[in-house]
């Protein structure tokens, strides 16, 4: 798909000439990456969905600290409420450190889009985020836990920042839209150790839910949400770890 049909398809969703953008920003990068699971891919799948969106709903921070934030989606599709809290971290900096929590965040996209911009902007972020529960335990269940990603960002005053975006499952749902993994894929990865990549996604998933509100039934469909941590680095560690590589490729790296 051509950028400008990219862009033309979800206008046509009704969204605002800025959200588009933001939406086709997204997906291009994603495509650029080889991540389709998560590029053009995706606005076929909110074609799907479009009698569910609302092109004109808007994330709400509902609590502002300099070390605490709140954000509600309100509605707002997870990758434009990601795209309004990155763009609230840049804009205002915490002094050291800052918890952010996105509650009703999804779908959030590649994790590794939104550190890397912060790590553009000189911040260090950790995010994570939850999806609908389709990893079991190794030894047989019911769904348990999303194939909650884990992002890390790390700037660089090369210019080149580590961008570190892993899930948990040897597939995801994103790979199975693509046509690139069937749905017996989406495991926890590992093989015989799976169950240190569950224990991950249970953990994350259990964080982001006990700070969100959400996972308090046993519904299958709970709200899912999205937590970041972002700093201000204390040095500047990429560029001597590039040195010792040795030209190596690094995560993040293009």
């Amino acid at each position: 798909m051509q950028p400008e049909e990219a862009r033309s398809r979800i206008a046509a969703l009704g969204f605002s000439a800025t959200d588009t953008e933001t939406l086709a920003a997204h997906f291009d990068d994603a495509e650029r990456r080889g991540k389709r699971g998560h590029g053009h891919a995706r606005i076929e799948w909110l074609e799907t969905a479009a009698a569910d969106l609302d092109p004109s709903a808007r994330a709400e921070r509902e609590l502002s600290t300099q070390s605490y934030e709140v954000w509600d989606g309100a509605g707002a599709l997870g990758y434009l409420t990601l795209s309004a809290v990155c763009d609230a971290q840049i804009a205002k900096p915490p002094e050291h450190a800052r918890v952010v929590v996105a509650k009703r965040c999804f779908p959030t996209g590649v994790l590794g889009y939104w550190v890397r911009r912060l790590a553009d902007a000189g911040l260090v972020a950790v995010l994570t985020a939850t999806s609908p529960r389709r990893l079991s335990h190794p030894e047989g269940s019911a769904p348990l836990a999303g194939t909650n990603p884990l992002a890390i960002g790390i700037p660089s005053s090369d210019g080149k920042p580590v961008v570190v975006d892993v899930s948990p499952a040897k597939a995801t749902w994103g790979d199975v839209i693509a046509g690139h993994a069937s749905e017996d894929d989406v495991v926890p990865f590992g093989g015989d150790h799976a169950h240190k990549s569950f224990a991950l996604a249970i953990g994350l998933q259990l964080l982001v839910d006990a700070l969100t509100g959400a996972g308090n039934s046993e519904s299958r469909a709970p709200e899912h949400g999205a937590l970041l941590v972002v700093a201000r680095p204390a040095g500047d560690p990429v560029p001597a770890l590039r040195a010792l590589a040795g030209g190596a490729r690094l995560p993040g790296d293009r």
